[in-house]
């Protein structure tokens, strides 16, 4: 069973920044596609990025783009969100994804999850 563990979650002021990162139990023999979503309160699950398994494209909802920032490291097996200029409508749960099976920007398509950090956002 393949586990995906996040940190970096916390409270800031409006304006600041975060840095979350994720790091799956396996390295994954052919890489994977991972990704960000988050569930705000009282809210659906919803895509925040994806990146592809080299790192070489990048995918961003409207809402978080110019914002925020996906990247990996492959030798360190690593993912982060790079979160800056963060605003009170970006409190959520942020969860990292890996394995999509289909649409990235469908929670129902990713195969792992972790367990979720908590980013809360203060005005």
């Amino acid at each position: 069973q393949v586990q995906l563990v996040e940190s970096g979650g916390g409270s800031v002021q409006a304006g600041g920044a975060l840095r979350l990162s994720c790091v799956p139990s396996v390295r994954f023999s052919s890489g994977e596609p991972m990704g960000w979503f988050r569930q705000p309160p009282g809210k659906e699950r919803e895509f925040v990025a994806a990146i592809t398994s080299s790192g070489t494209s990048t995918f961003y909802a409207a809402s978080v783009k110019g914002r925020f920032t996906i990247s990996r490291d492959n030798a360190k097996n690593t993912v982060y969100l790079q979160m800056n200029n963060l605003r009170p409508q970006d409190t959520a749960i942020y969860y990292c994804a890996a394995d999509p099976e289909g649409d990235y920007y469908k929670p129902a398509d990713w195969a792992y999850w972790g367990q979720g950090t908590q980013v809360t956002i203060s005005s």
